[in-house]
């Protein structure tokens, strides 16, 4: 079932928007469809050929043969609508990821029947990508599929299909699935950005003050979970057995702050993704960074915690 434009594409359009938005579904007869496959045409059209034949030669043989393979593609329909009946389908939380890469989205298939399901797909509609597999009597599978994120910002993920050929390929028994759930996009950080700015003066002046009332002197002091290996000082380690870093913010000496006014990108769209990168590598560097947008100020800190707050920023600005 692919968008080419037309009819198809009217088609699609129209039965989204006839579907509720849910991060899970359950499979009924209600939403669950059925029709020949190209297959099962041929078979069709074969055994009005045997049964024309039958009745123009009265032969007995054709008639078994004709009725024998007719009844076997209905109950193959029926096997084939059994299987998908029934199912759970739950979507897995995403994860943020950034603009330019494969949002990877995973789909819980879950059974409550006592025999295995066999031969079950799941894509997004319209790619020509599918994931299979067998959902084991009252257990669950899960399959991973992905789509592409263009741009930054919430994306919604798009709509799913389910379908099964099983067990004689005839029919094509399939549903459509429209989640809820959106995909949080950061922007493509800049290839080849520009070195950090330069850090602004603190604001209180007394850097040296405070360090030698925590006795955190000459930009030491005790090892903090988390702390990148450059940071550590190993000639201290060696001689006193002691785990201590440098104070990546002592030795600033300044404020770092990330500012879209400052960083030399004419376009909207560039300064976000340089001030990703700035992020990124300011973080990489174990530094205390800020970010000032329009509208927003994210004081200075660092951590996942913090890199995804300005991130997110970035995202949503």
């Amino acid at each position: 079932m692919t968008n080419t434009g037309g009819l198809p594409g009217l088609f699609r359009r129209w039965l989204e928007g006839r579907l509720p938005l849910s991060d899970s579904i359950s499979l009924t007869q209600r939403n669950v469809y059925i029709l020949p496959t190209g297959p099962g045409f041929m078979l069709a059209a074969t055994l009005l050929l045997l049964l024309l034949t039958s009745i123009n030669y009265q032969l007995n043989l054709g008639y078994l043969l004709t009725f024998l393979l007719a009844g076997s593609a209905i109950v193959g329909m029926h096997v084939g609508h059994g299987t998908l009946r029934g199912l759970s389908l739950s979507l897995m939380p995403p994860e943020p990821q950034f603009a330019g890469a494969s949002a990877q989205i995973g789909v819980s298939l879950q059974s409550g029947r006592r025999t295995v399901r066999h031969g079950i797909g799941i894509a997004f509609m319209g790619a020509a990508q599918w994931a299979w597999t067998d959902v084991p009597a009252l257990g669950s599978s899960t399959l991973q599929i992905a789509f592409a994120l263009k741009h930054r910002g919430l994306q919604r993920v798009p709509t799913i299909t389910a379908e099964t050929r099983f067990p004689l390929g005839t029919f094509r028994v399939w549903t459509v699935w429209r989640p809820a759930a959106q995909v949080l996009v950061y922007p493509a950080p800049e290839s080849g950005a520009p070195p950090l700015p330069s850090g602004e003066p603190r604001a209180d002046g007394a850097t040296t003050l405070q360090a030698a009332s925590r006795g955190d002197y000459d930009g030491v002091r005790a090892y903090r979970r988390g702390d990148p290996l450059k940071l550590i000082v190993w000639k201290k380690v060696a001689k006193a057995d002691e785990l201590v870093s440098r104070d990546a913010q002592q030795l600033q000496h300044s404020e770092l702050w990330l500012d879209n006014r400052h960083c030399g990108a004419a376009e909207p769209e560039q300064q976000v993704s340089r001030l990703c990168a700035w992020v990124l590598q300011a973080e990489q560097q174990g530094l205390d960074y800020g970010l000032r947008l329009p509208g927003l100020e994210i004081k200075p800190g660092r951590g996942q915690a913090h890199k995804r707050r300005c991130l997110e920023a970035l995202a949503l600005c």
